[in-house]
């Protein structure tokens, strides 16, 4: 589920009257009155951000002198199948709730929405017919909660249709077409305000999906070859340090190339021009060591000012190389993206990024830390201190050893690898479960997934390809020297408190503020 906070779309201090709905800039500014359904149906694009495609969509309302303002706003894909209408529906109207609820500002009114294009054969009334029953099912679950929804609307294939609405000539059977993009009053005072819509949510997302190019082959053959060459130092503690310097200087150097490239228009031609100012060798060297959790948070930390905008473009390009099989490996490059777009201010490409990354693989602990508090509006610089601070202490322990090393009393290797013993792993926090944990100050730990390191769990030259590993997970009752090494490293990770327990602080001090604030 994707959640937009209150800051989300022109309507952060607008009015909404209870009759069908106002969203204003201020209250010092001139109002936009929204009182009809056809004004609600065109206001969606600018509350989200982009326009909602096979969505389904909870608007809260907040009163506010007996007026009403927007509020929290959530999107769930509809599942395809019926069967999870009512689970899907329920944990839409839950989510929003709940989330408003830890927030100090319970809704008290909804507005719903159904998104759906016709499929083959089938008209805009088909697709409005046929959604009845999961507009229902919003209802019901809303009203559960002692939420009720005074609006309901399916938008499909340029026309909208209401389902409280009993007045043919307001909301007549085959529906009421919708206006042009742009033209609406709303959207005039968006573009006053600043807001944009920023294209479709295929649109978004099509910058970080895998590739659907003849090139597909390629890129697999070389994720297989970086996989039978990588895998196994990654899972060896002698040679793990050494290839997360090689991906992490690899990463450096495209970063600087994306950085000297020339700029080009359109989102579309700037991802081509991205794709093939990388080759397939390096995208499969990078892909595979990033799935190394001290190696991810290093590159975590090209996160603002100049490096920030290519560090971007570069996760996006690897997320777009997990292509076949290797599609949960792309939970590692979908996460930097979501982190660097939320650190820059891009709630809206944060939140895809990071719901898509957790779509990868939905165990993938930082990605559910991320999510969770950018959903609940809260501030990133506690991150990014962490993150600057470890950097500064590894630059500074580099150039220590180096100039050791020079007067011959110690050597960069006999200090171990900074990374491994100094630098804590961004998912090593326990992330709450449930509102109830968040509520109570309690912590739950998930129990992280074990994978099999020993030989006989390695890729072999006949493996046609290699499982993917995540290589600070150690099988308990392991042996020998290297057994101990590795032992030893996740002892020092249980005890490490990194960006993960920095979010999480930042997650209570910013609950408290939002109450503060209310």
């Amino acid at each position: 589920m994707t959640n937009h906070s209150e800051t989300t779309g022109p309507s952060e201090n607008g009015d909404i009257s209870r009759d069908g709905g106002s969203p204003g800039r201020s209250a010092h500014d001139t109002q936009v009155t929204l009182r009809t359904p056809a004004e609600l149906a065109d206001a969606l694009p600018y509350l989200l951000g982009y326009r909602p495609e096979d969505s389904m969509v909870l608007v809260a309302l907040h009163d506010r002198a007996g007026r009403g303002r927007f509020g929290g706003r959530a999107r769930l894909g509809i599942p395809a199948n019926k069967d999870d209408w009512e689970s899907a529906a329920r944990q839409l109207a839950q989510g929003l709730v709940t989330g408003g609820e830890r927030r100090g500002a319970r809704a008290e009114q909804m507005v719903a929405y159904v998104c759906q294009e016709p499929a083959s054969g089938e008209s805009g009334r088909d697709v409005m017919r046929r959604l009845t029953p999961l507009a229902q099912l919003l209802r019901t679950e809303c009203g559960r909660l002692d939420v009720p929804v005074i609006e309901a609307l399916c938008v499909s294939d340029g026309r909208f249709w209401s389902y409280c609405c009993p007045t043919e000539e307001c909301c007549p059977p085959d529906g009421a077409p919708m206006g042009l993009p742009g033209t609406s009053v709303l959207a005039a005072a968006a573009t006053y305000a600043g807001i944009q819509v920023r294209g479709s949510l295929r649109e978004l997302r099509a910058r970080l999906l895998p590739w659907e190019t003849g090139a597909i082959l390629e890129q697999e053959t070389a994720l297989d070859s970086a996989g039978m060459a990588l895998v196994p130092r990654i899972l060896d503690g002698a040679f793990r340090a050494d290839v997360a310097e090689g991906t992490l200087a690899l990463a450096e150097l495209v970063i600087a190339r994306y950085a000297a490239a020339a700029p080009v228009s359109g989102t579309h031609r700037a991802d081509l021009r991205d794709d093939t100012l990388l080759s397939h060798d390096e995208a499969a060297t990078l892909i595979l060591g990033l799935q190394d959790r001290t190696t991810r948070d290093r590159a975590a930390a090209w996160m603002e000012g100049d490096e920030a905008g290519p560090a971007l473009r570069l996760w996006r390009a690897l997320a777009r190389r997990c292509v076949g099989p290797y599609g949960e490996h792309a939970a590692a490059p979908l996460t930097l993206a979501g982190w660097v777009a939320w650190s820059t201010g891009d709630d809206l490409e944060a939140r895809e990024a990071l719901a898509m990354a957790l779509g990868a693989d939905p165990d993938y602990l930082f990605a559910r830390l991320l999510h969770q508090a950018c959903n609940e509006g809260l501030d990133p610089e506690s991150i990014r201190r962490c993150l600057r601070t470890e950097r500064t202490g590894r630059t500074e322990l580099m150039s220590h050893t180096g100039r050791a090393s020079q007067d011959g009393t110690a050597a960069l290797g006999d200090v171990g690898p900074p990374h491994l013993d100094a630098t804590p792993c961004l998912d090593a926090a326990p992330c709450p479960d449930d509102a109830s944990a968040t509520a109570s100050g309690t912590r739950r730990r998930r129990r992280p997934r074990t994978v099999d390191t020993a030989d006989d769990r390695r890729p072999r030259p006949e493996d046609s390809r290699p499982r993917r590993v995540r290589a600070e997970h150690t099988r308990p009752g392991m042996s020998g020297p290297g057994a101990t090494r590795r032992r030893a490293a996740e002892k020092a990770e249980r005890s490490e408190t990194g960006g993960g327990r920095a979010a999480q602080e930042g997650r209570r001090s910013g609950n408290g503020r939002n109450q503060r604030d209310e």
